[in-house]
């Protein structure tokens, strides 16, 4: 129970070396598996995605890892599309990284088993998973309205845009359906996971709506203090007003005092 939780911990603490460390990983183990197919007489393709068939559903767990080995472009055009993204991915949604990736991993392959056309083919590689990675790394960022992560989506149109070729049946050899599998995959999970990760730091005023705090009413505000006002001016106007009259000294003419003259008065 302590490992369990000092691994989530750990895992949720992700700097850019560790996630870089995690994705180079994979890209070992791709081409361990590789190696081992042109080193042993195994058919290795048969560890791939066979749709609609109960011998196929191995290849949810092991088309990703197995490549063709009669053509190295395969492996050469994953390896840098897997360990980028991957790296994004682990790096930017630090918490929900690694179970997005799994996921990623097993839907794809599933949808993949479930809705593709049964020829007899297998499909093996790392371009659904890859598929999925940019779908999830683009749509999030959409979503999210968060600037870093909408940032995160333009790099991914402008570096993979072209990928959209790839949803499209134009070459027998590449799995267009799996690549369209992936890319809904990735869709399916980022609209499910929108609310967990990093998210767009909120506002005041949504935190208070959140708390049940009402925003104060800015108009019903303005109209109580013009009613002030206007109630002010009346009752001014409505007061008896009273008028003072000076006189400015300067203009009265005073007459000079004369001394008054002496009553008469009988002695």
């Amino acid at each position: 129970m302590i490992f369990s939780s000092m691994v989530k911990n750990q895992l949720e603490e992700v700097s850019l070396k560790s996630a870089a460390f995690w994705a180079l990983l994979i890209v070992f183990a791709m081409w361990l598996v590789y190696w081992a197919d042109a080193l042993f007489l195994y058919n290795f393709y048969e560890l791939g995605v066979l749709p609609k068939q109960l011998r196929g559903l191995k290849g949810i767990l092991f088309m990703p890892l197995i490549h063709a080995s009669d053509d190295s472009k395969h492996i050469l055009n994953n390896t840098p599309a897997i360990f980028f993204l991957s790296t994004l991915l682990f790096y930017s949604y630090r918490k929900i990284g690694f179970k997005i990736f799994v996921l990623s991993w097993i839907m794809s392959g599933l949808l993949l088993w479930a809705f593709a056309e049964d020829r007899g083919v297998y499909h093996i590689g790392m371009s659904a998973v890859i598929y999925a990675l940019a779908g999830f790394l683009f749509m999030s960022g959409i979503i999210r309205k968060y600037f870093p992560l909408q940032a995160l989506s333009l790099l991914i149109v402008f570096l993979y845009g072209s990928m959209v070729w790839g949803l499209f049946p134009t070459n027998l050899r590449i799995s267009w359906e799996g690549h369209l599998m992936g890319l809904s995959t990735g869709f399916f999970l980022a609209i499910y996971y929108r609310s967990k990760g990093p998210q767009r730091p909120k506002f005041q005023y949504e935190i208070e709506k959140e708390l049940g705090i009402e925003p104060p009413d800015l108009e019903a505000i303005y109209k109580q203090k013009l009613r002030e006002e206007e109630e002010r001016e009346a009752a001014i106007k409505s007061t008896p007003q009273i008028i003072y009259h000076y006189i400015d000294n300067k203009d009265t003419k005073e007459k000079p005092v004369i001394n008054p003259p002496l009553d008469e008065t009988v002695l």
